[in-house]
């Protein structure tokens, strides 16, 4: 491929940071401008209050776990509530959470309807034993450990539905829906979290996983490098292990602007795909790219004084 043909990211950002950094997206896609107003704020919202958290002293895993969890309950998002539907009809939910000062990590795929599947992965995390429960071990997990579950009816909205009929009845592109949420966090004390929580693809095979709860493709954290949450098309995501790849470019000394920049590129030279990528390294520093019209975001750092944010 000639250089003038290489694909170009859509749109990159990056900032030093403070002895604290909160970083989220609302997910790569494609949102209308009469709505991109308001996916910003449920962005800024949630960032706010993982700032809020990272303010106080408060840890990384916290403040990553509240911001997803306010993402996953705003039914304008592809998690949680809102959440795709699959070729039955039904919701299967995708998330995972990473520290990475001793590398735990907790995750759940193809997991039956519950309101915060990242607090799931989270309950995980915490036990230190398995790291990945799926589909019916997921859940039976998650209610042996004091978790309600929810009905379909209960997460699915009339925006989703409405979107799987159309697909369904070939009338829309079957594929990742957008939407997928997800945040890095670094705190006072140095440890940086992901987290990432999805509905995964529109009408996907039931029993589908896609990157978000796989470690090293779509979630990822170490301290020595930094924390990354992908969004986007997760085959593509997962071929290229791309949160691993872009936290070995920031050990390596790469600005996170300048590792996500290569990330999202290298996703559509090699495979095609497109998407989002969230990093933020050990120092601190965050930095973003996308290679979709849209994805989302806010951010807030120590001595800012102000959430920063866009679509």
């Amino acid at each position: 491929m000639a250089q003038s043909e290489i694909p170009k990211v859509t749109e990159a950002w990056g900032a030093d940071g403070g002895e604290w950094s909160i970083l989220v997206h609302g997910g790569a896609g494609d949102v209308r401008a009469d709505r991109l107003p308001e996916h910003v704020e449920g962005c800024r919202i949630a960032a706010t209050e993982a700032a809020r958290i990272l303010m106080g002293g408060g840890s990384a895993l916290n403040a990553a776990q509240r911001a997803v969890e306010i993402l996953e309950d705003d039914p304008r998002f592809n998690a949680g509530t809102g959440a795709c539907l699959n070729a039955e009809g039904r919701i299967e939910l995708d998330a995972a959470i990473m520290e990475g000062t001793l590398l735990r990590a907790g995750s759940i795929a193809a997991l039956a309807p519950f309101q915060h599947p990242i607090a799931i992965a989270r309950a995980i995390l915490n036990e230190g034993g398995h790291v990945m429960y799926a589909g019916e071990g997921a859940e039976r997990f998650a209610l042996s450990r004091g978790f309600a579950r929810a009905t379909d009816d209960a997460l699915i909205t009339d925006a989703a539905r409405n979107r799987w009929e159309k697909v369904r009845a070939g009338g829309g592109n079957e594929g990742w829906a957008g939407g997928t949420v997800g945040a890095v966090a670094r705190d006072r004390h140095g440890t940086v979290v992901a987290a990432t929580s999805t509905g995964g693809m529109v009408n996907k095979a039931p029993g589908r996983v896609g990157d978000s709860p796989i470690l090293g493709a779509g979630t990822y954290a170490d301290d020595e490098s930094g924390a990354c949450s992908n969004t986007g098309n997760g085959e593509a995501i997962m071929r290229l292990c791309l949160a691993k790849t872009a936290c070995e470019w920031m050990r390596a000394g790469m600005h996170p602007v300048d590792a996500a920049r290569a990330a999202a590129r290298a996703m559509l030279v090699r495979t095609g795909g497109t998407g989002g990528i969230i990093l933020v390294d050990r120092a601190g520093r965050l930095g973003f790219a996308r290679t979709t019209p849209t994805m989302t975001w806010a951010a807030a750092s120590d001595g800012w004084g102000d959430v920063l944010c866009g679509g």
